[in-house]
This record gives C-alpha cells, structure tokens and sequence, in this order.
C-alpha cells in the first residue's frame, strides 16, 4: 500500500470565525452573516438580510460589519454589480474577497433563492474553501480603466479603416493593392485630393512621397476608378472620425504615462539611490523605471509594458511563483488525473486583455534575430505556428514576472545560437545522420584533416 503523504493547506484554507457573503444582483444584494452563537457555545448564529446596492446602504453595511468584527467579506463575481459592494466595503477597512461563481455554485438537488445562496457562500467562506480572485489595487484598477479604454479606441479606429477600404473599393480605387496600408502620408495626401475634387489619377499618384513614389505607375493604375461626389462626403465622415479616435489615443497615452510615475512602485533608482519619477532613466541607474524595464523585451514597446502592468499590477507577492501567475492568466493546459490516467486538458480561458497583449509581443517576437524568434522557429517546426506562439506567450510571461518581483533585474537576450551552443557536437552529428538515413542514405562518418 502506497504511503500516506502530508500535503501541506494552502493559506487561503483556513477557518474563519466570523464571516458575511454578499449575492449580488443590480439593484441589490443579500448579506448572510455567520458568528459565533454567544448563548449557545459551539454554535452558529446565522441572520441574512437584503440591503440596496447604493452608495449609502453599502457605506451603513460596511460600519455595521466593521462593528460586528467581521474577519473576510465574500463577493460573487457577478458582471460588473459587485464593484460597488467591494470598493465601498474595502474603504471602509474591511477584508473583502471576490470569487468566481463556478467555484460557489450549491448543491445540486437543493432549493435555490438569493438568501440560500448567501448562506451558502458564507459557509464556504468560514470553512476556507474558496479561492479568492485576483483584484489589483485602486491606482492599478485607475490605470487598467485607462488602458482597455485606449485599447477599445484603437479597435475602434481600426474598423473606421476598413469601412474606408471598403468605401474605396466601391468607387473602384485598388490604392490598398499598391500600399501595404492607408495609414501613410502618401495615401492621406491622394485621399484628400480625391475628396478635394481631383480626378486625375497622374496627378493623384505624383502626390506620393518617399518609397512610394517609385511606384506612381502602379498608383495611377490604381487611382483610376469612379470616385463621385457622395464616395468624398462618406470618405470625409471616415477620416475625421479617424481624426479624432487618434487624437483621443494620444491624450489617452499622455494620462497613462501619467499615472504610472504617481506610482511609486514604478519608480526607477539613480546610481546614487535617489529614486522619484524621473530616477533610473541615466545610463548608470541603479534601477530602471518599471516601464523601461518591460520595454527591453523582444516585440514588447511602451504601450505594451504599460497595459501589462495595468492587467497584473507591479507587485508579484500577490501571484508567488512564475507558475502561478502562467496559471491564473490560463497560459498553461489544465491538470486531469483520475486513477491511473492522467493528462492535460486544454487552456481556459484567461484575462482577455493581457492575453491579446502577449499575443501581439509574442507574434512581434517571432520574427526577429532573437532567443525568442529562434525558439519559435524551432517550436513551429514541431507542433505548429499556433502552439508556437502560444509557448512564446507563455515564456515572456514569465520574463515579465522576474522582471516585476526583482526591480534590479534586467532583459538580457540569449541570442539566437543559444540552443546551438548547448547542444554537443555528438548530439549534432547523430540528428543530422538520422535525418540523412530518414531520406534512404547510408552515411558514413569520417573526420577531415
């Protein structure tokens, strides 16, 4: 018989003595409240209520509970209506934890109303079977708003392109078979001549500068369509629209540079030790700001490290290992063992905005003369460009936590021969003679001079 192990409790399984669980709705919530029975030793004392979910009834909550002693406050994780629940409950200094409602759901078998609910939370909370969520702290959450919002706005502006690529395929202009994207000030200047009343394809494709006005040939063959009156008003509409979505990301890159040097955990350090917004950008700098280091990742540029650290926050304590946090952004397939098989099931899904973050580092990588862009290249000839990308994600996730949990660290690149370098040369020969007697030779090995 195999031995008994001692499997150690993780921190969040312990037993709380005084508890309350919110189920949250829209306009409301029902508290349930579990206490020791003073009268009763041993006992539970059990009272659930509803309360509305304003500012006001919340707030009277918060000092009734803080009252009561109450250890840990339970929250269901439910659309965006717990956020007033923990935001006002933890201002008032209590200890609030969000759950995810696949981990809460009640027996099945069993009546289910909102004050059965409640109580169930709560006994699921005073017993320490629930995994609390990750929730960032108020000046990350700022910055999160920030982020996704700019994110929102760039997708935004993305599809007022293509409707514009669509409106000039309809005047059959093909100028976007010629340049690789509208976005330029070649294709800008034509796009406001053709709005402006020019017809002329020569004259239209002489507006093109730099690079592109080696193909004002193809250009002329590709402005000479039906561009009429109403195609100029719509294509006008487009590109102010275009206008303002970028004017709106710009102020939006401005207050998000702002908010990260209100951080002080973001701060670099000088040589010297001075530390501030403005420290650890000399050459010498004890300490690179928290941006600037994200920023000397492969594919990974400002924008991308400021959003990242929106979506995990800067302090790592929260996650421990690089382990946990691959888990909890779902970068990892999932454990299934049940008797004696045992394999891995497929990835959840994860955080949605960091996971497209680490995609587009992760697709940027790929194409360089790097560590990253090689172990790509040798992963895509394995399993695949999708699971490729997929493990290239998950490898700068980690470089990302060692990054944040020693501020001192720095990205160094291994180089694209770092696998070449660690294999033996007698490994090399062996993989190159197998491929060879794979395509039906006989080789034969013998040392030059």
């Amino acid at each position: 018989m195999e031995q008994p192990q001692e499997v150690e409790d993780e921190e969040y399984e312990r037993v709380y003595q005084r508890v309350a669980a919110v189920d949250v709705a829209k306009a409301s919530g029902v508290v349930c409240t579990r206490v020791p029975d003073e009268d009763r030793p041993g006992r539970r004392k059990m009272h659930v209520w509803t309360v509305t979910a304003t500012m006001g009834a919340v707030t009277e909550l918060g000092d009734h509970l803080r009252c009561e002693g109450i250890e840990v406050v339970t929250l269901e994780s439910t659309s965006d209506y717990w956020r007033i629940w923990y935001v006002v409950l933890e201002a008032a200094g209590l200890t609030v934890q969000l759950v995810n409602a696949r981990a809460v759901k009640n027996v099945p078998g069993r009546a289910k109303t909102d004050k059965k609910d409640a109580a169930w939370l709560a006994k699921l909370t005073e017993r320490g079977m629930l995994r609390p969520s990750f929730v960032p702290p108020c000046d990350i959450r700022r910055l999160r708003d920030y982020t996704r919002l700019r994110a929102g706005l760039v997708h935004d502006r993305t599809r007022q392109w293509a409707r514009l690529e669509k409106l000039l395929e309809r005047a059959l202009i093909k100028i976007s078979a010629v340049a690789s994207t509208l976005d330029t000030q070649s294709v800008r200047a034509m796009l406001e001549a053709l709005i402006a009343g020019q017809r002329n394809p020569t004259v239209l494709a002489d507006l093109a500068i730099g690079r592109m006005r080696a193909k004002r040939k193809e250009l002329a063959e590709a402005l000479d369509g039906r561009f009429e009156d109403h195609h100029a008003e719509l294509a006008r509409i487009l590109l102010d629209q275009i206008d303002a979505l970028t004017r709106q990301v710009n102020a939006l890159d401005e207050r998000i540079s702002e908010l990260i040097a209100q951080i002080p955990a973001a701060w670099g350090v000088d040589a010297d030790g001075t530390t501030g917004p403005e420290a650890g950008r000399g050459p010498d700098a004890a300490v690179l700001p928290a941006v600037a280091r994200l920023d000397e990742i492969t594919g990974c540029g400002i924008t991308a490290a400021a959003a990242i650290i929106a979506e995990i926050g800067l302090d790592m304590t929260v996650f421990g290992t690089p382990g946990r946090l691959v888990s909890w952004a779902k970068r990892c397939p999932q454990t299934r063992q049940s008797g004696q098989k045992a394999g891995a099931g497929k990835a959840a899904k994860g955080n949605p905005w960091l996971n497209g973050i680490l995609g587009e580092i992760a697709a940027s990588a790929s194409r360089t003369d790097t560590f990253l862009g090689e172990r790509y290249r040798r992963l895509a000839r394995r399993r695949g460009k999708r699971k490729a990308l997929a493990a290239i994600a998950r490898s700068i996730l980690v470089i990302i936590f060692h990054l944040l949990a020693g501020p001192a660290a720095r990205f160094r690149d291994l180089g694209p021969g770092y696998y070449d370098n660690r294999i033996s040369r007698e490994r090399k020969i062996n993989n190159h003679v197998r491929q060879l007697q794979a395509l039906g030779l006989n080789v034969t090995i013998e040392e030059a001079a």
